[in-house]
């Protein structure tokens, strides 16, 4: 990776360590916390125009950072024209909206955590633009709909800020997920997840047939994100939001990221009539619909919230004609938008901080009140109305130029009198702005005395009006930017030369009507916005809540109906579901012949399968008796480790017994504290159906294994035994498997039981405080109990039998590598050991003698397995990858040390802690239950000998 791409990574990084520092630094003041979010974002734009150089000469920086390129996952990033306008668009402004922050909001806003999510969505928006693999792109996708959730919701206590952050991640999440289809039917396509090489692969995709799902999928993640018809509702209703995220949102980030993505993905789709049709007409529905909109829009924020979706739809439109002049006409507009509609959105913000309110009909005549407002705020609403000598007028006219000689459908009228009527309406609209809210008499009725805000809060939107009046009589300012952009989206060296004038065209003259007739509609603005309100129109809003609320019903009686508490319907449901699937492979592809013939079936292996299906049976008819069904439980489980035995598999034997005797063990403990019988709860009709389920089931499943088990078929096991030795190390296959190969299975297994001791730990500390633990108290288990709770032969033998039940376990963990045994079997084995002792002798004796946590044993191994999985990255090779050499210390003969052996050790800690973190959570049940003379403090704590005692108990 070259030097410039190591830097493009870190500046795809430095959002994500950045917010790590707002949040710890607002103990040091709302300042430095500011201070502190700005120094990323600088450091990322600098690190952005180093590089900017090389790309504006046409070059691409790339870096790849490889994960599993097997699979096409690797954190790939590329930065030409397109990106770098968009990245120093996101840093720019993030660091102006920092500035503005700092003074927009209250003492009592929680400014770190502001910050804090500002600068996580910042990072998700360098990813999209800088991302060079679809499935990376993505992710950073998705967080931009996770953390504007977070932004707009900043203000928690107000309702319609959680609305808004809801509606907005309901549409643009549901959209994300139609976007992932579609960005994998084209990775499916070209063979490649590479952004590049997708982009390169144009006429290969118009020309499969799965080009127009791909499209259409692609397209409602770019529409649902960029507000366009019909998705367009979510976007004002995020205007709960605080002002600093709305001009955010709106100027340069993630209302753009639609746009983003139409534009990168232009060489693989446009070119064809379903693109120009789809996105096209969107584009321009959405235009004129936004801007009719927002000219009947009160709240300055809603109006200019309207209008944005209406400049969306203009560049979505510019975008869907397909030509490069359009898209060198949507780069330049991408631009000019950022400049004007962030600077009013500020400006609004500044309004209501002032005269706290956002009503344009309780405002007016703020020119003489707030002079530097009033500049800023007729300066950037004249370039959103595409007035000359404003850069909003370059690139209005350029759209109008582009769509005069646009045919829709054949006609050459309907694209030129509809992108007028956009314009037009955008005058009105932009105008009001002006008129209502600055113009006219002084009022004496505002809710708070207007004045003009601190320097911090009106330098950043008038920094923006500057570069709107320098773009606007000065273009060629922007022309290498554009330039390289341009060429970007259209996969052409293109080389647009900017300028004011461009002569007597059609397109000055839709211009001069819309300039014209956006002034007289504002004229006539009163009487039509009470014809507005009276007139009856679909609101979709409520259109949108109807829709949730039918889901959400459908939702309820679809889980009260499969989720009503009876364990066998669940079992039921999974049970059809798996068989009528495995129906549907086998039906779907031919069964080849078998190839192997039946081995002989030996009289004791006959006799051992017959007893198996009688257990099996019995365990069916006698369920309700639990002491009997636990006991055919085991007489199953023994009887399956015999198989195992009989088959050459000792290690699945020994896990199998194992395994058996611990949970027999735990099982018989819980039982003292269950009834002795289960109740009958099920008609005959539904045992019926259940019997029919099972039987269905199991004889799919036996004829399953029956299938494999005559057919010769290639698996991976040739690799593991060809490999054991030489790349782990160890003869012992199963083992090498279990602590190499898959190594991460077992890690992620032994964190699950871990976690399943905690839990059952933390359920029965819950019992003992609630109300549970009164009716345990009050229960009296005495009349249960033999007086002899301790037998003396058997606190004898078990005594003896735990130094050689460790020294067992010690040799098994030992052997693991190389024979059967292994950390899993060896902590059972000790468990097992440990579990005899507190049955023999009580867990008051026991407990004293304990010299560890079970907490801490379970943490001490998965820590002590996740740092050998470490060890092996350290050394330059995958996760758990183990490593092995022998040693000669005399007079011990050579052996080998294998940092598998210390993986092991992991599995084992965390298989003895999880297992006596259970007994230890059941024994507390024990001790709370009953008298408290009934708890065990001592072995023996009962002496036949003693009348006494006898007599008393006899009593």
């Amino acid at each position: 990776m070259s030097q410039d791409g190591h830097l493009l990574v870190i500046i795809a990084l430095l959002p994500f360590i950045g917010a790590l520092l707002p949040g710890l630094m607002i103990r040091a003041g709302r300042t430095s916390s500011a201070v502190f979010t700005a120094v990323p974002t600088a450091l990322a734009l600098i690190m952005l125009l180093t590089l900017a150089p090389a790309v504006l000469r046409g070059e691409v920086i790339q870096a790849e950072i490889a994960w599993l390129p097997q699979l096409g996952l690797s954190a790939s990033f590329f930065l030409d024209g397109l990106g770098l306008l968009f990245a120093c668009m996101i840093t720019g402004v993030g660091l102006l909206i920092t500035l503005y922050a700092r003074f927009y909001l209250s003492g009592d806003d929680p400014m770190g955590q502001f910050y804090t999510y500002l600068l996580l969505f910042q990072g998700a928006m360098l990813g999209i633009v800088l991302s060079d693999n679809i499935l990376l792109l993505l992710i950073f996708w998705e967080l931009t709909s996770l953390s504007s959730f977070l932004l707009i919701g900043y203000w928690k206590h107000l309702p319609e800020g959680r609305q808004g952050a809801k509606m907005a991640l309901t549409v643009t999440g549901a959209g994300g997920l139609a976007m992932i289809g579609g960005m994998l039917i084209l990775g499916n396509i070209v063979g490649s997840y590479n952004l590049t090489d997708i982009l390169a692969a144009g006429d290969q995709i118009k020309a499969s047939e799965w080009y127009l799902p791909a499209l259409i999928l692609i397209l409602l993640g770019a529409f649902t994100k960029s507000a366009q018809f019909p998705f367009h509702f979510w976007l004002p209703h995020a205007m709960a939001a605080p002002t600093p995220v709305s001009a955010y949102l709106h100027s340069a980030t993630m209302v753009k990221a639609g746009v983003f993505l139409m534009a990168r993905m232009w060489p693989a789709l446009a070119g064809t009539d379903a693109w120009f049709y789809i996105v096209a007409t969107t584009g321009l529905i959405t235009m004129v619909l936004g801007a009719l909109i927002a000219l009947f829009k009160d709240d300055l924020k809603a109006l200019l919230a309207f209008s944005t979706v209406s400049h969306l739809g203009l560049l979505t439109m510019l975008l869907g004609f397909g030509t490069q002049a359009a898209a060198v006409a949507a780069v330049f507009h991408i631009i000019n938008h950022l400049t004007f509609k962030a600077a009013l959105f500020m400006t609004a913000g500044i309004i209501d901080h002032e005269t706290h309110t956002r009503d344009i009909k309780r405002l007016g005549g703020l020119r003489h009140l707030m002079p530097v407002t009033f500049v800023i705020g007729t300066v950037a609403a004249l370039s959103m109305a595409g007035i000359p000598l404003f850069n909003g007028f370059l690139s209005k006219e350029m759209m109008l130029e582009e769509a005069s000689h646009t045919a829709w459908f054949g006609s050459q009228y309907a694209v030129p009198i509809a992108a007028t009527l956009g314009a037009l309406l955008s005058v009105a609209y932009s105008f009001r702005f002006i008129s209502h809210v600055f113009l006219g008499p002084v009022r004496d009725d505002y809710p708070a005395k207007p004045h003009d805000p601190p320097f911090g809060m009106w330098a950043a939107p008038a920094l923006l009006c500057t570069l709107v009046v320098l773009i606007g009589v000065m273009p060629f300012l922007a022309d290498g930017i554009v330039a390289a952009a341009a060429s970007a989206v259209t996969g052409a060296t293109l080389d647009p030369h900017l300028k004011i004038w461009h002569g007597v065209t059609p397109a000055l003259w839709m211009s001069v009507i819309a300039v014209g007739g956006g002034l007289a509609l504002l004229a006539m603005h009163r009487p039509l916005d009470k014809a507005w309100i009276k007139a009856p129109r679909p609101e979709a809003k409520a259109i949108f809540d109807r829709l949730v609320g039918a889901s959400v019903s459908l939702s309820r009686g679809i889980t009260e109906w499969s989720h009503n508490g009876a364990i066998s319907r669940y079992l039921a449901i999974f049970t059809v579901t798996s068989v009528a699937l495995g129906w549907i492979a086998y039906s779907g592809s031919g069964l080849s012949a078998p190839t192997r013939d039946l081995l002989p079936v030996p009289l004791v292996v006959a006799v051992g399968w017959v007893m198996l299906v009688v257990a099996t049976l019995s365990v069916v008819v006698m369920h309700h008796h639990r002491f009997r069904a636990l006991v055919l439980i085991g007489i199953i489980g023994l009887s399956i480790s015999a198989g195992f035995v009989y088959l050459s598999a000792p290690d699945l034997a020994l896990t199998q017994i194992s395994v058996e005797t611990v949970t027999i063990m735990l099982l018989l403990l819980a039982l003292h504290f269950l009834p002795k019988t289960t109740p009958k709860e099920s008609p005959l009709a539904l045992k019926l159906r259940d019997g029919a389920i099972a039987l269905t089931a199991g004889s799919g499943v036996g004829a399953l294994a029956y299938a494999f088990l005559m057919r010769d078929i290639d698996t991976i096991s040739s690799y593991h035994i060809a490999n054991s030795y030489e790349g782990g190390g160890g003869t012992n296959v199963v083992n090498v498997i279990l602590v190499d190969f898959r190594g991460y299975d077992t890690y992620g297994e032994i964190i699950v039981l871990g976690i399943a001791g905690f839990v059952i730990y933390a359920l029965m500390h819950a019992l003992l405080d609630g109300p549970a633990a009164r009716r345990l108290k009050n229960t009296d288990y005495s009349s249960d109990r033999s007086r002899d709770r301790h037998p003396l032969m058997m606190v004898v033998v078990t005594r003896v039998l735990m130094p050689i039940a460790v020294v067992v376990g010690i040799y098994i963990f030992l052997r693991g590598h190389n024979e059967p045994g292994g950390g899993f079997v060896a902590g059972l084995v000790i468990a097992i050991a440990l579990l005899m002792q507190y049955m023999a002798s009580g867990f008051a004796w026991t407990q004293e003698r304990k010299k560890i946590e079970y907490h801490s044993m379970i943490g001490f191994g998965v820590v002590i397995a996740g740092l050998t999985g470490i060890g092996a990255w350290l050394a330059g090779r995958p996760f758990l990858t183990s490593s092995y050499t022998y040693i000669n210390l005399p007079p011990i003969e050579e052996f080998e040390l294998a940092t598998a052996m210390l993986f092991d050790l992991g599995v084992f800690l965390t298989v003895l802690g999880a297992v006596m973190l259970m007994l230890y959570s059941l024994s507390r049940i024990a001790r709370a239950a009953g008298t408290s003379s009934d708890v065990n403090v001592s072995a023996m704590d009962y002496d036949p000998g003693d009348q006494g005692a006898n007599d008393k108990a006899e009593v």
